[in-house]
């Protein structure tokens, strides 16, 4: 009998380095790529939004449509269904003499949670559950310590890992297996999903496009064609306009471009170009959302407390006026209020933006951190779970963050990032 594998697509929506496809072609007569819409993910949150909002969920949608695109130039295609996975996976694997599913490993609760039911539904049919790490930059078993002792503090792992850095090559694309004929729901629209259309805003710094072969484009065109890299590091804090950052975040959260693609092509323009400060920075900020991927798996549940892993109490306010005050852009402190409505508009905010306003909500108006890092996972286009709730956790001193009581001043913020207000009027003038 042909050996049946079904791949289980999620947040690894690219068929270059992914391992995960790489080893259902390699070892599969068959492979079925999946793609599963799970209800749950799009459900109103306590406070009144969307859990994935308008703008993430379009380029959810986007990443999706690419991969079948993909899928389908090279002789196969993506099975996309609409419900439980925990359902629809035994279901699928029942009708078609599925010996494995292959997937991405997961990291915080939830997913671990749904990814562990799948598994015992499946062994109940002796049906192998195999998953593989295909987010990270450095593979865990290449790290100098294990998860348990991994270093609280940043820079301790970082010159930890720097000592022997340890790369793996990426994945190339494997050669098709045939497919299976299976009948395949639609890809939902934003309405099928219960929300409204995400209306591009004429001021946003980028124009998104989901999916592998967008996220490429813009790499070649960040590193080579406008060869923007060589001054990342002076232009990072930027908060107008498309190149004074990478942008490439997106692509990153949904898996349509990988860190290790990334590392690679940026050894590759330090060979051809230019090695400096800025292009060690991108692999240095590649290292921070490596270590909040390690962070979440020490410390499991305990990053969604109030208290963070610092098992820190603190009095948190649940003004409910207030905090709709922040999300909406409303508080009366331009600065803050412009960071907010272009995240509101575009599902957009610079890295500069989002430390001041998460300092501003926690700080300013001490309201629970928990209620930001909701707001941003509604709104984010490149929401990533770990990275968004330990960036708050850290800006709200329960997480990370060695200094006891970190503090964005607002108006020295502004006078070294937006001396002229050139970036408040632009989002505080109308469109």
């Amino acid at each position: 009998m042909p050996r049946t594998i079904l791949v289980w697509f999620k947040n690894d929506l690219r068929l270059r380095d992914n391992e995960t496809w790489y080893r259902a072609c390699q070892h599969g007569d068959r492979v079925i790529p999946l793609y599963v819409f799970d209800p749950r993910h799009f459900v109103p949150h306590k406070l009144g939004f969307p859990r994935s909002g308008s703008f993430r969920t379009q380029f959810l949608i986007e990443s999706v449509i690419a991969l079948r695109e993909k899928l389908r130039t090279i002789g196969t295609d993506l099975i996309v269904k609409i419900g439980l996975p925990e359902f629809v996976i035994t279901e699928i694997c029942t009708e078609n003499q599925v010996s494995d599913v292959f997937t991405a490993s997961e990291l915080t609760d939830e997913e671990i949670r749904i990814s562990s039911v799948v598994a015992h539904s499946l062994a109940l049919k002796n049906i192998t559950f195999t998953t593989f790490e295909t987010t990270t930059l450095l593979h865990p078993a290449n790290l100098p310590f294990e998860i348990a002792v991994l270093p609280d503090q940043f820079t301790t792992f970082r010159k930890a890992v720097e000592r022997n850095l340890i790369v793996q090559l990426p994945y190339e694309e494997p050669e098709v297996k045939p497919l299976p004929s299976i009948d395949s729901d639609k890809i939902p629209t934003l309405q099928d999903l219960g929300l409204p259309k995400a209306e591009p805003d004429t001021r946003s710094v980028i124009t998104y496009a989901g999916g592998e072969a967008a996220a490429l484009r813009r790499m070649q065109e960040y590193l080579w064609d406008k060869d923007l890299l060589k001054t990342y590091k002076e232009t990072r804090n930027g908060l107008i306009g498309a190149d004074y950052s990478s942008k490439f975040s997106p692509a990153l959260s949904l898996g349509c471009l990988s860190a290790r693609t990334i590392y690679y092509e940026v050894k590759k323009y330090e060979q051809a170009r230019v090695a400096n400060d800025s292009t060690y920075w991108l692999i240095f900020e590649l290292l921070w959302r490596d270590y909040f991927r390690f962070v979440a798996a020490k410390y499991g549940n305990k990053i969604f407390h109030a208290q963070g892993i610092r098992k820190k109490e603190t009095r948190w306010q649940h003004d409910i006026k207030k905090f709709e005050a922040w999300r909406t852009g409303n508080t009366g402190v331009a600065f803050i209020d412009a960071n907010m409505k272009e995240l509101l508009l575009t599902g957009f905010m610079s890295n500069r933006g989002r430390q001041n306003v998460a300092s501003f909500l926690t700080k300013d108006l001490s309201i629970d951190w928990r209620w930001g890092a909701a707001w941003f996972e509604s709104q984010l286009m490149d929401y990533d779970v770990c990275s968004n709730w330990l960036n708050w956790a850290y800006v709200a001193g329960v997480g990370n963050d060695p200094r006891e009581a970190r503090y964005f001043n607002i108006e020295s913020q502004v006078r070294k990032y937006d001396p002229k207000n050139r970036y408040s009027n632009l989002w505080l003038s109308g469109s």
